[in-house]
């Protein structure tokens, strides 16, 4: 036989695409051509798939070879075809069954010595595969946990091409790997070490922390350095509850894409947490890079905390990305290899000092006059912070707080228990549209069905006419106001709630 076909998948984002590896011999000048609108990394499969072939104790065919990956115009980027392309080869040589692997994807790098390396994104290319109806993967043995994760796929796992080869000639291959034992959680660095009774003295920024994971809305802090902003944000994490499934499968897909995945753990199941440096760059941020846009910090921190600290210092072009995310939750990212989608579900977190000079006493010693203090928080534009739901100014902690005078503050065992708590009642009434938490709720919801009365938010209507508040704003507070009452055990806002809503908004109120 001189036609062989396999399958692998191609990914563009977090999509993948399944796509058909073709090898076909033919006499003539012994070479190996591959088509399809492969890249450089693909290109280069000729070498180390001859190289793991000969290895491996098999014959190269000393004929022309061709391989096809189609579809043709999809581009095609990375080392995962190298397995597939190697198989597809020898079944095309009579040296293993044609097939052997029918109905079946192989993702996988070859090493020359013939070894089966992991590579990114197997967890979406496993999901892509099944949505095609092919139930059985072949990957390497580091990455089987991953590919175990979508239910009802029969894995493959092979620590080399050799393995695979004399398992595809004495064994069916149809025979999945054994169960592996439950996979533990991935916990990000920092993540869960630090407990919010570290933070004294600040009973705004607690609350403000509260508020936002129990609603999931974004927050934005100033105050003088040393007053508690990056110890309040980095607690934020702490207070959230364990990812959904379905949240937990498409962190992990970003975070498989990206490479980030710690071996050994391939489930991410808690909320990820992010906190880019002020010089990152807007490909740092949201993602780009050259050939198909990689994954920035955007979307590694999906259903979890992006935190932006010394918020004016990253450059304003850098910031006024983010709004588009903010608003449809995605990050849409055009090149001319083609255009990327990931996901940007995120929780985002400011924080600011009042001014360049940053005086820890206060501003009562600060030396920058007034335009440059206007400048440097002019730098947070107001369509940016338009779409941040809390924004707290934090006062300078006193020394009572710092001695213990005041005791200890909660810890975040306790307050989580409370986010817990509120965030079941938010999606208990949100259920029939979708939404777990107040923050996703769209403004038409909240001005229909489950519109507040006029007396209740009477305050908020008139910011609105006075030009202090935006209608954004306005929905924004009443979101606000529902996650108060949620966590006052009250079924609907008051107010009370509203008023302390608009002054969480504004910080001034």
């Amino acid at each position: 036989m001189s036609f062989a076909r396999t399958a692998s998948v191609a990914l563009v984002g977090v999509q993948g695409h399944v796509v058909e590896v073709e090898a076909h011999l033919s006499p003539g000048i012994p070479g190996l051509v591959i088509t399809g609108l492969p890249d450089a990394a693909v290109a280069e499969a000729r070498d180390r798939v001859r190289a793991a072939i000969l290895n491996s104790g098999e014959d190269w065919p000393s004929k022309r070879m061709t391989v096809g990956l189609g579809p043709a115009w999809l581009p095609k980027h990375g080392s995962g075809f190298d397995l597939a392309v190697a198989v597809a080869l020898l079944a095309a040589a009579d040296a293993i069954p044609a097939d052997a692997l029918a109905g079946a994807v192989l993702l996988g790098e070859l090493g020359l010595d013939g070894r089966i390396r992991p590579v990114r994104g197997v967890l979406p290319a496993t999901v892509a595969a099944f949505a095609e109806g092919i139930k059985r993967v072949v990957v390497a043995s580091a990455n089987a946990g991953e590919a175990r994760l979508v239910p009802g796929v029969e894995v493959l796992a092979a620590p080399s091409l050799g393995a695979l080869l004399a398992r595809l000639r004495g064994g069916d291959p149809a025979d999945p790997e054994p169960a592996a034992p439950p996979v533990p959680s991935v916990v990000p660095a920092g993540f869960g070490a630090p407990d919010l009774a570290d933070v004294v003295g600040q009973d705004l920024g607690r609350l403000a922390v509260e508020v936002a994971a129990a609603g999931g809305h974004h927050l934005a802090m100033f105050g003088s350095p040393g007053a508690g902003k990056t110890m309040l944000a980095e607690r934020l994490p702490g207070l959230l509850p364990a990812l959904s499934i379905d949240a937990a499968l498409e962190v992990t897909a970003v975070h498989s894409v990206a490479g980030t995945l710690p071996p050994g753990c391939p489930l991410v199941d808690r909320p990820p947490y992010q906190a880019p440096h002020h010089t990152a760059s807007v490909a740092a941020l949201v993602g780009g890079g050259s050939g198909l846009a990689r994954p920035g910090a955007v979307s590694l921190a999906t259903h979890g905390v992006l935190f932006l600290d010394e918020a004016p210092e990253f450059p304003r072009r850098v910031l006024d990305a983010l709004r588009q995310p903010l608003e449809s939750r995605e990050v849409v990212l055009a090149r001319s290899n083609g255009v990327a989608r990931y996901p940007a579900a995120i929780q985002l977190v400011l924080a600011a000092n009042p001014c360049p000079c940053a005086s820890a006493a206060g501003d009562s010693a600060c030396t920058c006059p007034s335009g440059v203090r206007r400048r440097y928080i002019g730098r947070l534009s107001g369509p940016l912070l338009d779409r941040v739901d809390l924004q707290v100014t934090l006062m300078p902690v006193r020394a009572a707080a710092l001695l213990g005078d005041c005791g200890p503050g909660e810890s975040t065992a306790e307050v989580a228990a409370r986010v817990a708590t509120a965030r079941a009642a938010a999606a208990e009434r949100w259920r029939e549209g979708g939404w777990p938490k107040n923050a996703d709720v769209p403004a038409r919801p909240l001005r229909t069905r489950w519109r507040l009365p006029r007396s209740v938010t009477a305050t908020a209507d008139a910011a609105v006419d006075r030009g202090q508040l935006s209608a954004r704003g306005h929905c924004s507070a009443t979101r606000v106001a529902w996650t108060l009452a949620d966590l006052a055990g009250r079924t609907v806002p008051d107010a009370g709630d509203v008023n302390e809503a608009i002054f969480l908004r504004r910080g001034d109120a």
